[in-house]
């Protein structure tokens, strides 16, 4: 066999298996040496080297075994990698014994003897399980790096003035999914770090709760290439041609906040229509203006109150005249408006605090905010208006002190033929 040929051969995942008894590790290497490199010790001090040698994805341990016990294995193998996954086996099972296992982090606990179809499924288990966290860490240092991306971004931004509310945009716009990421994957670690086992209806959670943060780390890099592009064109923002299924942005928003810090004790509603309908707009900009009006509504105020997210869809044009600037209310990008038959619009209400003219007049000033310095950047809304003049959008703002605002983005539509 030739030396191209070995290299496309898959890499096995390494099986440790712990016994001071040659029968149980012969047996144990005989059932699984066609899918695993199986590595055999027959104490717990050789187990402990080979961990040190070794990336291991599972352990077979026996608990009671002559010098060190299994109990020590365990705990010194998770030391070595907290991924490790750990079955623990014995021929004296006592209740007492079954905890102190779990305690320390084993994965599974078999009795000896054991039967050959409960061993292969608790080793397939158990390399799921590592299998996951091995992705977890990843996705938990994908994380750390965009993290440290952006703290080297606001660097960046004091060095270089004349790009700042540019790079300062990206800052705020990735927020929000590192935010709904940060969640994610804590959320993941610990129904992984509490769980024994992990199937049925645990697993099909964990698998989706991973693909929707591997949806929020695209939306990371599609958000960071974007804001590369407006830098290059400043121009070419907002392109001619996008539309976007606006059902399916719902959707996406409410997936994204039902997670989020915001939303804990407040109420979130988010309506669907009843029928998909099309906004030309880039997609990803509008789930991004959504995303801050709804935050916002979310920590308008500290008390429990409900916010509300629904739109409509019109086959005539707005009279403009019905809209004004006054104390109470506000109409952004009159002049830039395409208002051309049909015509969408899209509501984010909330019964929080309400606005004080005197804030209101300042609303969508860059950097203008009225939450504490580590609170809030004030860029919110300068980045919804941009991005809605971008779209040829508007945005209607009505609002009454002590019972609350409502903010309406306004947008060209498409036909109900055309395809999102």
């Amino acid at each position: 066999m030739g030396s191209a040929t070995l290299d496309r051969l898959p890499v096995r995942p390494v099986l440790l298996v712990v016994d001071d008894e040659e029968g149980p590790r012969q047996s144990v290497r005989i059932i699984f040496k066609d899918e695993y490199q199986v590595l055999l010790a027959n104490s717990g001090e050789q187990a402990v080297e080979l961990a040190r040698r070794h990336t291991i994805s599972v352990v077979v341990s026996d608990i009671l075994m002559t010098g060190m016990s299994g109990i020590d294995v365990l705990r010194q193998l998770k030391e070595i990698d907290p991924a490790i996954e750990v079955i623990m086996l014995t021929a004296y099972e006592t209740i007492e014994t079954a905890r102190q296992a779990l305690r320390h982090g084993a994965c599974d606990y078999l009795n000896k003897p054991f039967d050959v179809q409960t061993m292969r499924a608790a080793v397939a288990r158990a390399r799921q399980k590592h299998e996951m966290a091995r992705d977890f860490h990843n996705s938990n240092e994908t994380l750390r790096a965009l993290q440290q991306e952006i703290q080297d971004q606001r660097v960046k931004e004091e060095m270089m003035r004349t790009k700042g509310e540019i790079y300062a945009s990206v800052l705020h716009d990735i927020n929000s999914p590192l935010t709904v990421i940060s969640g994610f994957v804590d959320m993941i670690n610990h129904s992984l770090g509490n769980a024994s086992t992990v199937d049925g209806e645990k697993l099909e959670t964990i698998k989706g709760d991973l693909n929707k943060l591997t949806g929020q780390v695209g939306r990371c890099f599609e958000i960071s290439r974007r804001y590369l592009s407006f830098l290059r064109d400043r121009d070419q923002a907002g392109s001619d041609g996008a539309r976007v299924g606006l059902n399916q942005i719902l959707s996406d928003l409410k997936e994204l906040l039902i997670r989020h810090p915001s939303s804990r004790g407040n109420q979130l509603a988010v309506h669907l229509l009843p029928e998909e309908r099309v906004a030309a707009i880039n997609g990803t900009d509008l789930l991004q203006v959504l995303l801050n009006l709804t935050i916002n509504a979310l920590t308008s105020t500290d008390k429990p109150h409900r916010v509300e997210v629904s739109a409509q869809f019109f086959t005539e044009s707005f009279d403009l005249d019905q809209f004004n600037d006054g104390s109470d209310e506000r109409f952004v990008n009159r002049e830039g408006f395409r208002n051309n038959a049909p015509v969408v619009a899209i509501s984010v209400q909330d019964d929080g605090p309400g606005i004080p003219p005197e804030v209101l007049a300042k609303m969508f000033e860059t950097k203008f905010t009225t939450k504490a310095p580590d609170k809030g950047t004030g860029l919110g809304l300068s980045i919804v208006k941009r991005l809605v003049k971008a779209a040829q959008g508007a945005i209607h703002l009505q609002t009454a002190v002590g019972k609350g605002s409502t903010f309406t983005v306004c947008l060209p539509g498409e036909e109900v033929s055309a395809s999102v």
